[in-house]
């Protein structure tokens, strides 16, 4: 029957269905072991990966033919291997957080994204610019070039860098425990730490990413010898709106669910 003398469970417990007794409430979240969300991530990550080093080992093997020359070779194999890490970052949310992975996962999806965003600027602004630069006497032509790209990804990223160093240093992400949001369950996740810092990162890859596709939309119309930016322009296009769908539902959603 109901005990006579009821007592309050302990913040990691709850009661049984006959209220006669305290359990330990389940711990809650995205675990390597008989998960099939962490099956699906983790094979689509190391997929992904494979393609992308498949796509760099192309591009070295064949490093100086004309196709991969004129395809700003720098830069693609910057993408490429940002891209790469990328699809890695998956497995820094899987399995149990703790203080370092919660700091990692973090810092490193910003900064390597950023770095991939950055690229794909660079090559949206030197398309732009070799148009600009085939016409005669053009004043455009002093800044084709290797520097100047490379010089748009290494501020760009530094930038980022600099965000999240101030970051870790000021108020850096650690895991909690959180006891009272589900009934039964523990929900073991990363407090983000400073909130501001973690909108900042946002924000700064939609920057990047908004930059990118506005200058690709403008440049969509030139010839078809130039024809990447309306490739840049859908890419971005695409990744905006799903940053902008990803938003809310990461806000409302706590666990494991939040990190699938």
């Amino acid at each position: 029957g109901y005990s006579e003398n009821c007592q309050k469970c302990p913040a990691n417990k709850w009661t049984d269905e006959n209220k006669t007794k305290c359990i330990p409430k389940t711990y809650d979240f995205l675990s390597y072991e008989n998960n099939i969300m962490t099956t699906v991530f983790s094979s689509m990550s190391v997929l992904f990966s494979l393609i992308a080093i498949f796509i760099l080992g192309a591009f070295i093997i064949f490093w100086e033919t004309p196709i991969v020359r004129a395809n700003n070779r720098n830069l693609s194999f910057i993408l490429l291997v940002s891209l790469m890490l990328s699809f890695l970052c998956v497995f820094l949310f899987l399995g149990r957080p703790v203080d370092i992975t919660c700091m990692l996962r973090q810092t490193s999806f910003g900064i390597i994204f950023s770095v991939a965003v950055s690229s794909v600027l660079g090559k949206t602004i030197m398309v732009y610019i070799a148009f600009k630069a085939t016409k005669p006497g053009s004043s455009w032509r002093m800044w084709v070039g290797v520097k100047l790209s490379n010089t748009i990804v290494l501020i760009c990223s530094s930038i980022q860098i600099l965000i999240n160093v101030l970051w870790l240093c000021i108020s850096p992400p650690f895991h909690e425990l959180d006891m009272h949001s589900y009934p039964g369950r523990i929900i073991i996740q990363c407090n983000k730490g400073s909130i501001i810092a973690f909108y900042s990162v946002l924000g700064y890859m939609g920057v990047l990413a908004a930059v990118s596709f506005i200058i690709a939309y403008f440049a969509r119309t030139l010839p078809d010898s130039f024809n990447e930016a309306k490739y840049i322009t859908f890419s971005m296009l695409v990744f905006c709106s799903v940053w902008i769908a990803m938003i809310p539902a990461y806000l409302s959603t706590k666990g494991k669910d939040m990190v699938s």
